[in-house]
């Protein structure tokens, strides 16, 4: 899920950025271009570090910028389907809880939430089991695991992310803890 990468990027420093260090107007760029953005191939990039100019850079005529390669370190999160995700559940809605890992939200449906038939309880904001009377609330712990994944690099936040919980050893953690005392 999270990973460091090393990437490289061209950035153009702006003639007003010149009368200062290349090496910082560089730095401020990228992380303002790059940080929060989403790349299908790479992942949203979550922090740059160890930024590092490469040459001098190139004078574009008629712009007036500089076009500096840089090749920079990122912490990059990239889920992947099938993947197991832990993370908090950020709202509970009519048709299933937003579980929030990582930098996105994503959906655990209704029917995937467990084995048995779910009340939605709207006032009190959970999710109740009608035999088994196990609750999901905001606020609560989940281990989930990713089945469906479109991310959206123009819009990340507008990415379409489906958990599920329906296996052993998924749901919310209080579940699982109290599942292991009562085997253990």
């Amino acid at each position: 899920m999270y990973r460091l990468a090393e990437l490289e990027e061209i950035v153009r420093i702006p003639p007003s950025d010149l009368g200062g260090s290349l090496d910082d107007a560089t730095r401020r760029i990228l992380k303002e271009e790059c940080e929060g953005k989403l790349y299908k191939n790479i992942g949203m990039i979550v922090l740059i570090r160890d930024v590092t100019r490469m040459g001098d850079g190139e004078i574009v005529p008629g712009d007036g910028s500089v076009y500096q390669r840089a090749r920079f370190n990122a912490v990059v999160f990239n889920p992947e389907n099938q993947e197991i995700v832990e993370g908090k559940v950020s709202e509970i809605v009519e048709f299933g809880a937003f579980l929030n890992f990582g930098p996105l939200d994503a959906l655990v449906h209704v029917s995937q939430v467990m084995d048995d038939f779910i009340d939605v309880d709207q006032s009190n904001r959970r999710l109740v089991g009608r035999d088994s009377k196990r609750v999901l609330k905001s606020g609560d712990r989940c281990r989930a695991r990713i089945v469906s994944l479109s991310l959206n690099e123009a819009n990340p936040r507008q990415s379409r992310i489906g958990l599920t919980m329906r296996q052993p050893g998924l749901g919310a953690l209080e579940w699982l803890k109290n599942k292991e005392e009562k085997n253990g």
